[in-house]
């Protein structure tokens, strides 16, 4: 079959998110044909380039999501007239939408901020029904680049912002916050005005498979409504939620968040009630899909597929009693504050008074951008406040408790040697979505210490210990119990390698994506005209096949008793069978 691969922000480009993910998925499905349909995030982005692609990939086509140009469309009176009726029907949707999920209702609790409860029923009909007339109008006209830019889209906005039973901080919206809300949703539909949608386009898949959610997604919403082109929706990091988390670091006003949470609430909504199957990560994802509106029926948990071959000489060692550094502490991830490093060094601390020879190991490079670097610096500081008899030399590796190293330095070659080089692993993060360093932690046979946020206790599963989040205390008494206990660190190193080689290989994601691929396609009529060399339809191109409940087929074939139809045997038709048909 054909995929369309829809991805924002990430493959085929060298960087990005879900990029390692998209390309294992890819290389691994080379029965399949694959066409990547790509949203760009940056200009930098871009210039980097593209991996290099398997054979199996027919077509790349991409867009950018950080820039668009006028496009120079004028439209006449009922163009306008329609634009005007769809936009102001989709930003009265988004006003409206009642602000009731605040940071103690959301999944994951203090994680999300400023939320809002997805729409449904008539409001989620008037928002759908309104993007796809902004669809249906760019795909008439040539685009909407230069009207959702217009006055007339930032007043369309304002009448909302004005009218009764708008939200409260909606009412309070200012011409700056209407300006800003307007820019924001513009970026948001520029996939509308994209010429993706023809026949030659998206229209020939099979299947669309969206790598996210939001913008990603999109796309896939636009295929369906034009083409009939069933829509798979992957949702590894939650679009929704990533937004409440840089809406509530972000210097906005009450106003803009409320209205661009309700945006991306609304979006959200649309497309996980228009799409055949959502598949999260994990149940913590899972979790914020159904609060924000997707049916549980179509929900269905694929964990994502990690190379444990990279890991598998550390692992296959690894015996927790015989580590070469038993009073050793590792830390793996990426240098930032929702890691809370500052709450791991209390932490040690404390371990320190318990265990006088242990060392803590902080292996990873610090996030992008000013940010990352001064939140290093700062840890660093106080590494050599809380040690100041061994301050000196504190970034290197020696007879300093504390070290700060990436992969690559000498004493670190690799990520598996990170990770084999201390007897402990350890997560003190107050945000995480899919906890990657743990279950790389688990592929290499290590015991681990981890706090209570997003997927941890999921992908723990018993194999390690779990502490509540900025309680530097609790961390280290866990810490010290599995450093005093070489046998239980052998022991649960042992069951965490064991579980991670059954629940989070690649070769078990590649095969649930395969059967989920079947299923959707199986479900779906056959839309294509398949044709000749000379372009002429060609007859019986494509075999007739419906979809017949089983569970209805088990029974009245069952129920019949004809020696051919035995219960479970393949039932092939040209329509649909009705329960009041005979066999």
């Amino acid at each position: 079959m054909r995929i369309g691969l829809l991805t924002e922000g990430g493959y085929p480009y060298v960087s990005g998110d879900a990029r390692l993910w998209c390309d294992r998925l890819v290389r691994g499905l080379e029965q399949h044909e694959f066409d990547i349909y790509a949203l760009s995030r940056s200009e930098r982005q871009e210039d980097e380039g593209w991996i290099q692609l398997p054979p199996q990939v027919s077509r790349v086509r991409t867009a950018p999501l950080w820039t668009a140009e006028d496009d120079g469309v004028v439209h006449g009176r009922r163009a306008r007239r329609r634009f005007a009726e769809c936009f102001g029907e989709l930003v009265a949707t988004v006003c409206a939408t009642p602000a009731i999920l605040d940071g103690s209702e959301a999944p994951g609790g203090a994680e999300a901020s400023g939320g809002v409860e997805a729409p449904g029923g008539v409001e989620a009909d008037r928002f759908g029904s309104a993007l796809y007339g902004l669809a249906e109008l760019a795909r008439d006209e040539g685009g909407l680049v230069g009207a959702l830019r217009s006055e007339g889209a930032v007043r369309a906005l304002e009448r909302a912002c004005r009218a009764p039973g708008a939200l409260r901080a909606a009412r309070t919206a200012r011409v700056l916050d209407l300006l800003s809300v307007a820019a924001h949703i513009e970026r948001a539909l520029r996939p509308l005005s994209l010429d993706w949608y023809a026949d030659d386009g998206l229209g020939s898949v099979d299947l669309c498979h969206a790598a996210a959610g939001g913008e990603a997604a999109l796309p896939g919403l636009l295929a369906l409504h034009f083409a009939g082109v069933p829509l798979l929706v992957t949702e590894y990091g939650v679009q929704l939620r990533a937004h409440y988390l840089a809406s509530s670091a972000a210097e906005e006003s009450p106003a803009v968040r409320a209205l661009l949470a309700a945006f991306h609430g609304a979006l959200a909504a649309e497309v996980y009630r228009r799409a055949a199957l959502i598949t999260p990560g994990n149940t913590h994802a899972r979790r914020w899909q159904e609060r924000c509106g997707a049916d549980r029926a179509k929900l269905r948990t694929v964990y994502p597929g990690m190379e444990a071959a990279r890991f598998a000489e550390v692992g296959e060692r690894a015996d927790g009693s015989g580590c070469e550094e038993p009073d050793t502490l590792v830390w793996v991830g990426r240098i930032e504050p929702a890691k809370d490093l500052i709450s791991l060094l209390h932490s040690f601390a404390e371990v320190r008074k318990e265990a006088p020879k242990t060392r803590l190991r902080m292996v990873g490079a610090p996030a992008d951008g000013p940010e990352g670097a001064l939140y290093l610096a700062h840890c660093k500081a106080l590494a050599a406040q809380l040690f100041p008899d061994e301050a000196e030399g504190v970034h290197a590796v020696g007879d300093n408790p504390v070290s700060f190293e990436e992969i690559g330095d000498p004493e670190v070659p690799s990520l598996a040697e990170a990770y084999a080089s201390g007897a402990v692993v350890v997560l003190s993060s107050v945000v995480e979505g899919f906890p990657i360093s743990l279950v790389e932690a688990m592929f290499c046979g290590r015991a681990t210490v981890s706090t209570d946020v997003g997927a941890v206790v999921e992908v723990i599963g018993g194999t390690g210990l779990v502490v509540p989040p900025r309680n530097p205390r609790a961390l280290a008494e866990a810490c010290v119990a599995l450093l005093r206990d070489p046998e239980r660190r052998a022991r649960l190193g042992a069951a965490a390698r064991a579980r991670a080689l059954e629940l989070f290989t690649v070769e078990q994601n590649i095969a649930a994506f395969h059967g989920i691929y079947l299923e959707i396609v199986s479900r779906s009529p056959v839309r294509r005209l398949v044709v000749d060399d000379a372009g002429d339809p060609l007859p019986f191109g494509v075999t007739a096949e419906a979809h017949v409940p089983g569970r209805w087929t088990e029974a009245r074939l069952m129920a019949t008793g004809h020696p051919r139809w035995a219960a479970g045997a393949p039932v092939r038709a040209t329509a649909p069978l009705s329960a009041g048909e005979g066999a």
